[in-house]
């Protein structure tokens, strides 16, 4: 059991839920508050956060419905995956120094149980790779397509939303592990540009026409065997049009309709998956954490050689964490979209 001498923090900046968004959300929505820092008990830890992820998820959690994840609560501060120094420890388990991942994200400081850490390695990697290729992004990348969607080699993947943090993943991976063809969505010319940089065979700018069109071009003649969808919508709706025989779909995300404020229509074409014996499968990384040392002992490899690579948007300052969220659901990340906390 470790501790420090130095003089500890009593208080620490977080953002609270102020209310609770009417489809997009605003500033409004936010609020900027300082609270008093518990005092530690047995078996906790300090943590100085260094950077917080911003996630899509994060979105539904702001309603009050019940789903997979409790919703935020109005007036408290909001969590996610956030890494940073451990500056007093309780626990054995954990010293002070250690650079660790953990789920009190939106704060400056928090305060966790040891036993719900784990330890970034910075010798690999720098921290922030333990929020996205090296963490639940690249682990949810890599269990959706391989043990969801059961990808082969020679398959021919699509992946929408591929210019994010997961869909850039996938893309690669698929192409590491003997894709045929892999086929992104983007929401830019420039996002378009960065897959094919990053290996991608073809992509297309959905907001360039109607993307079933737009898919078909793509994918031609071959069709498609696996399709990674983060964003739902009238992209599933294309991809079963284009899926061939024993298609597979990972669900990952809905991202086209978190903000809506109708009820979301279905593909029109779902009858489709009847005589394509479609699978439609959704997923949470958290029931695939038996994955993750097999997960990492791919990904590692694959990011020090040049296999695959990573992108980050990195947004400085707690402060602009919301303006960070509400950017990332109008799709101005390229990789994972970060906000730094501190050195």
């Amino acid at each position: 059991m470790s501790t420090t001498t130095q003089e500890l923090p009593t208080t620490g900046r977080e953002i609270q839920l102020a209310s609770r968004p009417h489809g997009e959300p605003v500033p409004e929505n936010f609020r900027l508050a300082e609270a008093a820092l518990p005092a530690l008990e047995d078996g906790q830890i300090l943590v100085r956060n260094q950077f917080i992820s911003v996630d899509p998820y994060m979105r539904g959690r702001m309603n009050d419905v019940k789903s997979y994840s409790a919703p935020f609560e109005l007036d408290k501060a909001l969590d996610g995956g956030a890494t940073g120094e451990v500056i007093a420890s309780r626990s054995a388990e954990r010293k002070v120094g250690d650079v660790v991942v953990h789920s009190q994200g939106w704060r400056e400081y928090g305060v966790v149980s040891a036993a719900e850490t784990t330890l970034a390695r910075t010798d690999l990697a720098p921290a922030s790779a333990f929020l996205g290729a090296l963490g639940m992004t690249g682990l949810t990348a890599y269990s959706g397509l391989l043990k969801v969607a059961g990808f082969k080699k020679g398959d021919a993947v699509f992946v929408s939303g591929a210019a994010g943090a997961v869909g850039s993943m996938v893309g690669q991976i698929a192409k590491a592990m003997g894709a045929s063809r892999v086929i992104g969505s983007a929401g830019s010319a420039e996002k378009v540009a960065k897959l094919l940089e990053l290996g991608f065979d073809a992509a297309f700018n959905y907001h360039d026409g109607p993307v079933a069109e737009l898919l078909q071009e793509a994918a031609g003649d071959g069709g498609v065997d696996v399709y990674f969808d983060n964003v739902g919508g009238s992209h599933l709706e294309a991809a079963i049009s284009v899926m061939n025989l024993r298609g597979r779909v990972a669900m990952c995300g809905a991202i086209e309709q978190y903000n809506s404020t109708e009820p979301p229509k279905a593909p029109r074409n779902l009858a489709l998956a009847i005589g394509k014996r479609l699978r439609l499968e959704g997923f949470l990384v958290g029931d695939q954490r038996e994955h993750a040392a097999e997960f990492a002992g791919r990904m590692g490899p694959w990011l020090a050689d040049g296999t695959i690579h990573y992108d980050e948007t990195i947004v400085d300052g707690l402060e602009n964490a919301p303006q960070a969220f509400m950017d990332l659901l109008n799709g101005a990340n390229t990789g994972k979209m970060l906000v730094k906390i501190s050195d």
